[in-house]
């Protein structure tokens, strides 16, 4: 399509609490890591990297925090999905033609 956006998106998740590690000592010597703040949240963000020539790219992000939401959801939804999409479409003022995975909220 010809004047449109090239619109890219992907998503990831992070979780909040710190991963376990090894580490090397001395023989007989164990290494004690200590790691705090357990926490069971985690953040989910979905972004677009979009492109025109002549324009300058452009990077549009939504985060969503999972602090224990009462829809049991600890990442994006279709409608979260949507909204980001309809976002970008106001922002551009034009068409977009987006490429994604094919994650299951995708195709819903």
């Amino acid at each position: 399509m010809s004047g449109a956006w090239l619109v890219f998106e992907d998503e990831a998740g992070f979780s909040m609490t710190p991963p376990q590690a090894r580490t090397w000592s001395r023989r007989g010597r164990t290494p004690a890591v200590r790691v705090r703040g357990r926490s069971r949240r985690r953040i989910s963000i979905a972004a677009l990297t979009c492109y025109k020539p002549g324009h300058k790219s452009r990077l549009i992000y939504r985060p969503r925090r999972d602090d224990d939401r009462r829809d049991g959801r600890k990442s994006f939804s279709w409608r979260d999905y949507h909204d980001l999409l309809i976002a970008a479409h106001r922002q551009f003022g034009g068409p977009i033609v987006l490429f994604w995975d094919n994650l299951n909220a995708h195709k819903a």
